[in-house]
This record gives structure tokens, C-alpha cells and sequence, in this order.
């Protein structure tokens, strides 16, 4: 198999994982807002292929989403893109110019701060278009509400991606469809690593349902 198809069936293969992680699951965190695990897989094809891979299937998978299942429109679909690429682009951006597992970490933690900063300023500018809230409305609900759902969505799928990130590569690997390297977070995955993940992954679950009153 050529580079070329290799290539164009990792990128396929990615937007098909995405588009039906969202599919099977959205979880609601915060009355309208919900959380969808596709910038997981996003921010992996990113990890693995660079940046513009991470952008490519990002706008893929938000253009097949507002044909077929969203309910939001086109406004969704800006939204849904821009959130997508903060978070997996710029992770994606440090960890090609910081090939370790230090730099993955930072990565995924300026990905984290750049969506939550990004989705703050649009939801203030779109959402009194779309849903017809007063601007100040909208203005009073950025810090209790938007503020932490985008930082727990962060959480969430950096915990998530560093425990996928090792068997998806293994297996892409084994698969013949990505190349060795001996300078990735691959190599570097333990026990705390497994730890650190999953405590943050439960941190922010629990921050959710306590946000929600379940707990």
C-alpha cells in the first residue's frame, strides 16, 4: 500500500471512528450543552498525522454531522468546528514541535485553555443570534456554565486520549498503516501515567455531576 493511501484511508478511517462516537454518544452536561467524545479521535489523528490532519477531519466530520444528525444548523456547525480545532490542532501543533510525552501533556492542556477561551468569546457573539438570548443573559452564564463545561470537556478528553492514544497507535502499527518511531508518548505510557488519566478523567465527571446536582 502507498503513503498516499495509507494516508487517505487513516483519514477516512478517523472521520468514520468521530462521526459515530457522536452518533452513540452525547451525554448532557449542562441543560443545552453536551458532551460528545469526537475530539478524542480528532486530537489522536492529530497526535499521530499532524495538525492538518486534525483540522481536515475536523471539518469532515462537523460537515457530515450538519447533513445528516445535528439539529443546530449552521450555527452548530461553526460552533461544533471551532471547538474541534482549538482543542485538537493546538494539542496536536505543541506535540509535533515537542515530539515527547511532556509535550503531549502540554499540548492537551493549552488545547484545553485555547477551546475554553475561544468557545467563551463565540457563545457570547453567536448565542444571542441563534437562540435569541439578551447578550447580557448570555454574558451571565459564561463563567457558571460555560467556563467549566468546556474545561471538564477538556479534562475529559485529555484523560481519555492519553489512555487511547498508546493501543490505537500499537494496533495502527501492527496494521502497517503508520510507521515506527521510537520519540512518542508511546513508548513512554506506565502505570502513572494510567493513574493520572484516569484521575482526571474521574475529577472531571465528578465536577459535572456535582455542577448538576446529582451528587
Amino acid at each position: 500500500m502507498s503513503n498516499r493511501t495509507k494516508k487517505i484511508t487513516m483519514v477516512a478511517m478517523l472521520c468514520a471512528i468521530a462521526y459515530a462516537s457522536v452518533a452513540v454518544c452525547r451525554i448532557p452536561l449542562f441543560n443545552f450543552l453536551e458532551y460528545e467524545p469526537k475530539a478524542i479521535i480528532i486530537t489522536i489523528g492529530g497526535f499521530i498525522m499532524g495538525p492538518l490532519t486534525a483540522f481536515l477531519v475536523s471539518l469532515i466530520v462537523s460537515t457530515v454531522e450538519l447533513i445528516t444528525i445535528s439539529t443546530t444548523g449552521f450555527i452548530g456547525w461553526i460552533m461544533n468546528l471551532l471547538a474541534n480545532c482549538a482543542f485538537a490542532c493546538t494539542a496536536a501543533i505543541i506535540y509535533k514541535k515537542k515530539h515527547t510525552f511532556s509535550g503531549a501533556i502540554i499540548g492537551l492542556t493549552a488545547g484545553t485553555l485555547c477551546m475554553t477561551a475561544i468557545m467563551l468569546l463565540w457563545n457570547y457573539l453567536i448565542i444571542p443570534l441563534y437562540m435569541g438570548y439578551p447578550r447580557e443573559a448570555v454574558a451571565a452564564m459564561l463563567i457558571p456554565i460555560f467556563l467549566p463545561f468546556n474545561l471538564i470537556k477538556g479534562a475529559i478528553n485529555t484523560g481519555i486520549t492519553m489512555l487511547l492514544y498508546k493501543p490505537i497507535v500499537t494496533a495502527l502499527r501492527k496494521s502497517g498503516l503508520i510507521a515506527g518511531s521510537s520519540t512518542t508518548i508511546v513508548g513512554k505510557r506506565n502505570i502513572g501515567t494510567i493513574l493520572i488519566s484516569l484521575t482526571v478523567i474521574a475529577t472531571g465527571i465528578l465536577i459535572a455531576l456535582s455542577l448538576n446536582h446529582v451528587i
